[in-house]
């Protein structure tokens, strides 16, 4: 059987729908720091890790989503994390409850996206993330408590990302709601929308299945350093 799209979900985005965005050496692809730490490779032979290592700026990760686990050469890279990821497909159902307008983000928001992610950690998220796709969020009383966006776009499929409430807003079915309008914008462009979520997270996968999506495969999820760069030090905890 030939490999899904979504198996590889980086290395698809990145040479179909997001090729544009591709920084490329040789077999080693990556988005741009400033976009996102995401990065794949052609296969796991030692010319592929010596491409992709040369992609990589100093204190910067390479984070991977990857069918087997990512066993690079010790000599150039550190593992700074390795886990698994829960990929899950399906057009989330709308909110019953009565909800605050959703509002499309723009550039101008970005400070306090970037302060709402630093606050709930739904994972990467750089500067010029937003540009990626359609975000939304909620507002009340002037401050930001609860976004969603699009990211990764590989083949037919779109990622729902940034899936992130303030805990002061939570139980209020804000996600829900920023979830499936950001679906239904995705499935009105005849795309499928997709997520990941660490396999750990019971919690939010748990209100992905409620909502009707269905888990598709697990996926492992490694972010490498530079040997001697000292990330897992850096890294937020």
């Amino acid at each position: 059987m030939s490999p899904h799209s979504l198996d590889r979900p980086i290395w698809t985005a990145l040479t179909t729908r997001h090729e544009r965005l591709a920084e490329i050496n040789g077999p080693a692809r990556r988005y741009p720091s400033d976009i996102a730490p995401f990065a794949d490779m052609e296969d796991f032979s030692s010319a592929s890790f010596a491409a992709l290592h040369e992609l990589m700026r100093p204190n910067e990760p390479a984070v991977m989503f990857t069918p087997d686990p990512v066993v690079p050469p010790s000599d150039m890279f550190d593992i700074v994390l390795a886990a698994t990821g829960e990929q899950m497909v399906g057009l989330p159902a709308a909110a019953a409850a009565p909800m605050p307008p959703l509002i499309s983000l723009t550039a101008d928001d970005v400070p306090a996206m970037a302060e709402l992610v630093a606050l709930t950690n739904p994972g990467p998220f750089a500067a010029r993330t937003h540009t990626l796709g359609n975000f939304l969020g909620i507002k009340i009383g002037g401050r930001l408590v609860a976004m969603t966006g699009e990211r990764m776009r590989p083949d037919a499929y779109t990622e729902m990302t940034a899936v992130c409430v303030h805990p002061e807003f939570r139980g209020r079915g804000f996600a829900q709601a920023l979830l499936a309008a950001v679906s239904q914008a995705i499935v009105a462009r005849d795309e499928i929308p997709f997520l990941h979520v660490f396999s750990d997270n019971a919690s939010a996968i748990a209100l992905y299945k409620r909502q009707g999506m269905k888990a598709r495969r697990r996926l492992h999820v490694t972010v490498l350093g530079r040997a001697g760069d000292n990330l897992q030090e850096k890294m937020p905890h």
